[in-house]
């Protein structure tokens, strides 16, 4: 997330975040009997300034799944407004890079020998 994205203005209440938003109801699965298999208790809420969607379909009420719907979506509405901090690039320390060039010369040296010898040695 490299890139800058507008600020997403987010409403404090549900009625207001609602009235951006597209919710549709779909047949859940899953337990619940016969509630689940008859009602459209699944809820589907799309955010249409930004496209960001969040479902629910855990709870046998279709209130209940709505209100929990509403909630990931603005936690997806938060996490998109979050800034994202800049990378300070740091240089290695001079005597950690002593330690990896030596550690590096060791390991070569070692694999050196295994080698078979070579017709002029």
């Amino acid at each position: 997330m490299c890139e800058h994205h507008p600020r997403i203005d987010i409403p404090a209440s549900d009625d207001d975040l609602l009235a951006q938003c597209d919710v549709e109801f779909a047949r859940s699965s899953g337990p619940g009997g016969q509630n689940v298999n008859r009602r459209e208790t699944a809820v589907r809420i799309v955010h249409c300034p930004t496209g960001i969607s969040a479902s629910c379909q855990q709870e046998r009420s279709q209130y209940q799944n709505k209100v929990i719907a509403l909630q990931r979506l603005r936690e997806k509405l938060k996490h998109q407004n979050r800034r994202v901090k800049k990378r300070v690039p740091t240089q290695i320390p001079p005597g950690v890079k002593r330690r990896m060039l030596q550690t590096k010369r060791r390991q070569s040296e070692k694999k050196q020998l295994r080698k078979k010898p070579g017709w002029d040695d």
